[in-house]
């Protein structure tokens, strides 16, 4: 295959096709190196035109909640007075970098989820 840059969809398609007829090769062959190229095209093709977007942090932390069956009060340690979480909570303040801190840190919720 004649690598070039993507640029639309169908061209999306054949790499990605190619890509499983290549899947498996062993790396720095020839057909290693394609894949390895074809690989990089299809990601930059894909973050540009199908990028997913940030998380808010707000939901990443309902999110949390809701999977580990925690209270506002819980959250408490972490963003302070049972006030403050419910203006978090409602967007109506915004996290500081000592609560992402405790939050990251007491909760595990990665960074970037936390930022936005």
């Amino acid at each position: 295959m004649k690598l070039k840059p993507i640029r639309n969809d169908r061209e999306l398609n054949r790499a990605l096709k190619r890509i499983d007829e290549l899947w498996g090769a062993k790396p720095n062959t020839q057909k290693g190196d394609e894949l390895d190229v074809l690989m990089l095209l299809v990601e930059k093709y894909e973050d540009e035109h199908y990028a997913i977007p940030a998380s808010d942090p707000v939901e990443a932390i309902k999110f949390l909640m809701e999977q580990k069956s925690l209270s506002r009060k819980d959250l408490e340690p972490y963003i302070g007075t049972s006030g403050r979480v419910s203006e978090v909570l409602s967007k109506k303040r915004s996290l500081t970098l000592g609560m992402i801190k405790k939050l990251h840190e007491g909760l595990n919720i990665p960074y970037d989820c936390l930022i936005a």
